[in-house]
């Protein structure tokens, strides 16, 4: 039988597929924009013939209704990274949170979290019956290639993109031709502070390095700042359509990394039709399962990584915190440490992280995110032997090698002014001088 006609007789429509899922089955989710958004509301709308049945991603950049109080007998969420759509399912008690590296999610659902069903979106078929698996190649392939039933959205919209980032028809179980728009990532709002620290941080990188960039205003303002660095690699969990100016213009060339030269390399992709018709079937961009692509050791293999991530707080001893606030999940730890040790291990690598020195509450008092502490509950998420470079908007310090006065010396130095006073009473206090 050929892939044509296999591929007639797998095509039925979103409300027929998603009558294939069970009570109790776990559903995989393709990640972030990749998610199947017609699967989804099927799934959804057919509710009623569900009870218990798991559902596990990342984030989720869709309605995420599953996770609404009205069908918490029907779904329970178990998050791998928390986003705007899950946190209050996870507060409230409907769901859970399951830490664990990103590099490491493909094993978690070979070993632990089998995956009954999973529901893909993909590219329609080449000439040779392959679809690409386009925006989403990170956990989602691993997780198609052991579980008991695919389900796959087809739709034109989705590139092709190039890499280990094929399927072919005979490994799918359902077909489900959709015509929808892709999700995108808005952009986000670059502010002076945002613009102080792309500064700082785009000081940090000379011309060659390999670039890991995380999403957000700062990695997108750290962009801005790049536009006279020459021959800059990509070698990053995902990127975004900062990234295609920097192609367009000729910043990021590729020549001098020293693993997957001439290619930008990622796992998954965030952002406009524009980064989407960028990649499709381009051949200087490589996507691979996250497995590979957040391997430390490979990302070593890169010489002169420098990689960039925001966090939430730093204590006076240099521990980042990054996926939680206090007592509550925020997100996860997604790809942060993955990439930080990789950094560390590869040669003339540098890991940066960024954040604004404070945050204004919605009660309008200002709090230092540089802290004495970090908050009672929250879970460091860079340990403090792992962090090389902290930026806020007042400058860079540089924890490598420094004892644990110098380091804090050099915290204070890049704290909000406002806190200063309170920072080194601490100072004095923890380290008799």
């Amino acid at each position: 039988m050929s892939w044509q006609e296999l591929y007639e007789k797998k095509r039925m429509t979103a409300d027929e597929a998603v009558k294939q899922i069970k009570s109790g089955d776990r559903v995989v989710i393709a990640h972030a924009t990749g998610e199947p958004t017609a699967l989804v509301e099927a799934m959804v709308k057919n509710a009623a013939a569900y009870q218990n049945v798991e559902i596990v991603h990342m984030v989720a950049m869709g309605k995420g209704e599953y996770c609404k109080p009205e069908y918490q007998d029907n779904f329970r969420h178990n998050s791998l990274f928390l986003g705007a759509s899950t946190r209050a399912a996870i507060a409230e008690g409907r769901g859970d949170f399951t830490p664990v590296y990103f590099s490491q999610i493909p094993d978690l659902f070979r070993n632990t979290l089998h995956p009954n069903v999973v529901l893909l979106h993909l590219s329609p078929p080449d000439d040779h019956g392959y679809c690409s698996y386009g925006v989403s190649v990170d956990y989602t392939k691993p997780a198609a290639e052991c579980a008991d039933l695919l389900i796959a959205q087809i739709n034109p919209n989705m590139p092709r993109t190039l890499g280990d980032s094929f399927i072919h028809i005979s490994e799918l179980d359902c077909i489900v031709e959709e015509d929808v728009p892709l999700l995108e990532l808005g952009k986000p709002t670059i502010g002076d502070v945002e613009k102080a620290i792309g500064e700082h941080c785009a000081s940090l990188i000379q011309d060659g390095d390999c670039l890991q960039l995380g999403i957000g205003a700062i990695p997108d303002a750290v962009l801005l700042f790049l536009k006279e660095k020459q021959d800059l690699g990509i070698h990053s969990e995902m990127f975004s359509d900062g990234v295609v100016e920097l192609v367009e213009s000729g910043v990021i060339t590729n020549r001098c990394k020293t693993l997957h030269k001439g290619c930008c390399v990622a796992t998954f992709l965030m952002g406009s039709r524009r980064l989407y018709d960028f990649v499709n079937n381009n051949p200087s961009v490589a996507m691979y399962p996250v497995d590979y692509v957040n391997d430390p050791a490979i990302i070593a293999k890169n010489d002169n990584l420098v990689s960039i991530n925001s966090c939430v707080q730093v204590d006076l001893l240099g521990q980042v915190v990054s996926d939680s606030i206090g007592k509550k999940q925020f997100s996860g730890v997604g790809g942060q440490v993955d990439f930080v040790r990789g950094a560390n291990l590869s040669r003339g690598g540098r890991t940066i992280m960024a954040m604004p020195s404070s945050l204004v509450r919605k009660d309008g008092t200002r709090i230092s995110k540089i802290v004495t502490l970090i908050d009672e509950g929250a879970a460091v998420t860079t340990s403090r032997y792992d962090v090389d470079y902290v930026v806020t908007e007042f400058g860079v310090a540089q924890l490598k090698g420094k004892t644990l006065k110098e380091r804090a010396l050099a915290l204070i130095a890049v704290a909000h002014p406002d806190f200063h006073e309170e920072l080194m009473k601490e100072y004095h206090s923890r380290f008799h001088c």
